[in-house]
């Protein structure tokens, strides 16, 4: 949760970023996460206590999030209404959420896609789920409110504690818990 007053501190990662957006460096400015959407909200915050808005936010979107401390619920309803692009990471969880054995990866690009994401981010370990993803996207139609209810019947029993969701209950993809110099 300090996160973000480390970010925005005189001389944090914001200021960095700031001045490789005006040397031409980059053109958009924007933040990830994984571990709790509070810590989003809470960055969301704080940036607009410094009078400055992000133009995009990742966070995971899949199904079984709509679950356990949920982004899709807390965090991107504020984003669309801020008109904040959103990049959904995560719909399969790399891999572990289709462990659970009540969704397919289909199901799962489908279910994220549908949202109101700017972009879905999947990961392409294989040709094989490259193919898969390019299929799902040329093939592509909006999940209707019954489908979506369905799969999230389907996918309640087994969500609820975050055990399919490992980026969100342990350390395992948490670059900045390894590297907390990267904060600045």
């Amino acid at each position: 949760m300090e996160d973000p007053e480390k970010i925005f501190a005189p001389a944090g990662a914001l200021d960095a970023t700031l001045q490789a957006r005006k040397a031409g460096k980059v053109r958009y400015i924007g933040f990830t996460g994984h571990k709790n959407p509070q810590i989003h909200l809470h960055m969301l915050e704080v940036a607009a206590r410094n009078n400055f808005t992000f133009d995009t936010v990742q966070m995971p979107l899949n199904v079984m999030d709509a679950h356990y401390d949920s982004f899709t619920a807390r965090v991107l309803p504020v984003l669309v209404r801020r008109h904040i692009g959103v990049l959904g990471m995560k719909p399969m969880g790399s891999g572990v959420i289709l462990q659970s054995g009540v969704v397919t990866a289909p199901e799962c690009l489908r279910y994220a896609m549908s949202l109101p994401t700017s972009v879905v981010i999947t990961g392409c370990d294989s040709m094989a789920t490259v193919h898969q993803a390019i299929d799902v996207a040329t093939t592509f139609s909006p999940m209707t409110e019954a489908e979506r209810t369905a799969l999230l019947d389907r996918t309640a029993p087994v969500a609820s504690n975050g055990r399919f969701e490992l980026y969100k209950t342990s350390h395992t993809f948490d670059g900045t818990w390894k590297n907390p110099q990267w904060l600045g």
